[in-house]
């Protein structure tokens, strides 16, 4: 790991880094939060959405004002690889780059780089434990990101204590998001059987209806106002869903917010606190 740069902040350091990543064969960027608290007990991963890189959450959310007195570090990859110029990668804000779904690819051109789910659930969390000395780790992200921070814990619910999920895309093999990138990454759908969709394991609700649960109530926070609520965000399709396979849910409607990171930062106290009691 090479550290770019680095800021202290209240009283901790937001800090920058590159590494040489095993999944995607390029080299990654992330961020990190370390409160001066010693020792670091344990740590957030945080899933950033469409456009994003390793920087807006830790410049725009706030979380080191909120993490500064706790026992608990912050990390925020990027997104997606980068430099790579594949075919179409440049093309659009919801496909490539910047928008690697946190999916492995198996389409050809995207299948050696694209393995952003092996480069969380592997790297990331290695990285931490190497690195940091920190293993008792939770997740969450903001839509896209959210929808990460559901498949991701969902199908490693003894890797993660907590998923909570702001504005998630909940139901992406059904949305105009999720089927574009799941068709670019993963290819047509094959079936709709769940035992062989090669969407569904990447789908938060398919997987529910799997059989995948997690032993925490996993949170939702839905600005009632977000302008892609419906055609993209679905929250309560996954609430009906997790309802009827038994997942210990909530959904916390945030009135007149909207999807931008004013709402993610107004609410992150609130959801840090259930992860630092």
């Amino acid at each position: 790991m090479d550290l770019v740069k680095s800021h202290k902040t209240f009283g901790g350091e937001t800090s920058f880094w590159t590494h040489l990543s095993k999944s995607t064969k390029t080299v990654m960027r992330f961020a990190t939060y370390v409160p001066s608290s010693r020792p670091i007990r344990q740590a957030i991963v945080w899933l950033s959405g469409l456009t994003c890189t390793d920087e807006n959450f830790v410049v725009k959310s706030g979380v080191q004002r909120a993490l500064a007195e706790s026992d608990c570090m912050i990390i925020a990859p990027d997104t997606s690889p980068r430099g790579l110029n594949l075919p179409g990668e440049h093309e659009s804000y919801d496909f490539g780059s910047g928008a690697g779904f946190y999916v492995d690819a198996t389409v050809s051109d995207y299948a050696s780089h694209y393995r952003m789910y092996s480069y969380i659930v592997t790297e990331i969390t290695e990285i931490l434990g190497q690195h940091f000395g920190v293993n008792e780790l939770s997740l969450m992200g903001h839509s896209m990101g959210g929808h990460g921070a559901l498949v991701i814990g969902l199908r490693n619910p003894a890797l993660f204590k907590h998923i909570t999920a702001f504005a998630p895309i909940v139901n992406p093999s059904r949305v105009p998001w999720g089927t574009k990138a799941f068709n670019g990454y993963l290819g047509p759908r094959s079936t709709i059987d769940l035992k062989t969709d090669n969407w569904a394991t990447y789908d938060a609700c398919e997987l529910l209806k799997m059989g995948h649960r997690h032993p925490a109530k996993i949170v939702l926070y839905q600005g009632s106002r977000d302008e892609f609520l419906g055609n993209q965000l679905q929250p309560e399709e996954f609430c009906k869903v997790a309802t009827e396979m038994g997942q210990t849910h909530e959904l916390r409607w945030c009135e007149g917010y909207d999807h931008s990171y004013y709402f993610v930062q107004s609410f992150l106290p609130d959801a840090l606190s259930r992860i630092l009691q």
